[in-house]
């Protein structure tokens, strides 16, 4: 059993027992789904059945919340890096921790990298791409460092927001008079051809498959026997504003304007226009972005670090400052531009990174924890066969 006596060092108790509350995980899986997936839109590749897409794609994910609650729940109290030691041994499973590492900090970097092209070409084009990032990156550090509660309430306290802001938004929209319905027929015009190729494997893995990041999360979650019934709830409702999302894109900018914007939710706002006196609301849905990219950036840097604290035996906020830079850094060197950028995480990404971390190795470690378990549950029935 994995000694935490290292958990001690300089901190007291008190700063490191963490715990999230039921609503608190709620709203973190909310934002967390919602994050850069309505900054750049996702299932834009299905055209008008880009919301056909995403249904399909909210059962799929339900089940990919299904599985990997079933992972961690198999050995209570255990996260994801302490779950490889179980089932691997610790030099193996350190191994596989750095990679983790890696990912978990890569994907932190794409996120802030979204938000800082959101920012640099839409909102702010004279501010350089480097302070937004290293702002961003600022900002999730410090709450890091004050701990996965503090970023669980300002999830809560800020989610209302969200909801008034999008219900806001449509009605503008409708009253305005630029959408239109019919926008969205014929549906399955093109066959299912285009839904399928939108949903594997770019919607399956993101954003559904990202939530392998709380696997760190739901072990510190108080009532845990609630844990899967909140999680499904929180995958459903962030699923349902997706399609909705989605939904008032097509009829209010059209299939092609959708597929050449590179921030359509933000193109939808400047649909709006009453009277000429109600106009620019971009504030409103930065508001919504900004709100899902802190949390989602925050989340994978969480990752990250819980797998630093795992190999080096140091709390997690030891390093959360100079991971901070790191990802900041990182976030601009990843890719020359937007369109490398994009073009990296659509073709790339999903099948060398994102299928074999999240659906791979978590299935070969599953195996291996339920092997251990009844390999464990023998034992005791062999010896009392000899007694």
């Amino acid at each position: 059993m994995l000694k935490r006596t290292y958990i001690l060092k300089g901190i007291g108790d008190g700063m490191l027992k963490e715990n999230i509350s039921l609503s608190q995980l709620l709203t973190l899986l909310i934002n967390f789904l919602l994050g850069s997936a309505i900054v750049v839109g996702v299932g834009g590749d299905a055209k008008k059945d880009a919301w056909i897409a995403i249904a399909a794609a909210i059962l799929i994910g339900l089940g990919i919340m299904l599985f990997y609650y079933f992972l961690i729940s198999r050995v209570p109290g255990k996260n994801f890096f302490e779950l490889m030691e179980f089932g691997f041994k610790r030099p193996l499973a350190i191994i596989f921790s750095i990679t983790y590492v890696v990912y978990f900090l890569y994907l932190a970097c794409r996120v802030v990298r979204d938000f800082g092209e959101l920012i640099a070409s839409a909102i702010l084009p004279s501010t350089p791409i480097e302070i937004i990032s290293l702002t961003i990156c600022l900002l999730m550090a410090y709450i890091l460092y004050l701990g996965l509660e503090v970023l669980g309430r300002t999830s809560e306290i800020f989610t209302p927001y969200l909801f008034g802001f999008l219900f806001l938004l449509t009605i503008l929209l409708f009253a305005s008079g630029n959408a239109n319905l019919y926008e969205i027929k014929p549906v399955l015009g093109d066959g299912l051809k285009p839904v399928l190729n939108a949903l594997f494997p770019t919607l399956i893995v993101f954003p559904f498959g990202e939530l392998i990041a709380f696997t760190l999360i739901l072990p510190v979650v108080t009532n845990f026997k609630y844990c899967l019934r909140v999680s499904l709830m929180g995958v459903g409702i962030a699923g349902a504003l997706l399609l909705f999302a989605m939904f008032l894109m097509i009829v209010t900018l059209g299939a092609d304007a959708l597929q050449r914007s590179n921030f359509p939710m933000l193109s939808s706002a400047r649909e709006v226009s009453i009277g000429n006196f109600i106009e620019r609301i971009d504030a409103l849905v930065v508001f919504i972005m900004m709100l899902g990219i802190l949390v989602k950036g925050s989340v994978f840097m969480f990752a990250g670090l819980k797998g630093l604290e795992y190999t080096f035996r140091l709390p997690y906020r030891y390093f959360s400052l100079p991971v901070a830079m790191i990802v900041s850094s990182f976030s601009i060197l990843i890719s020359v531009n937007f369109g490398d950028h994009w073009q990296e995480g659509l073709e790339m990404v999903p099948y060398f990174l994102h299928l074999p971390l999240q659906f791979g190795l978590p299935s070969l470690l599953l195996i291996a924890v339920l092997w251990k378990r009844r390999k464990k549950k023998a034992k005791p029935g062999v010896k009392g066969m000899k007694f």
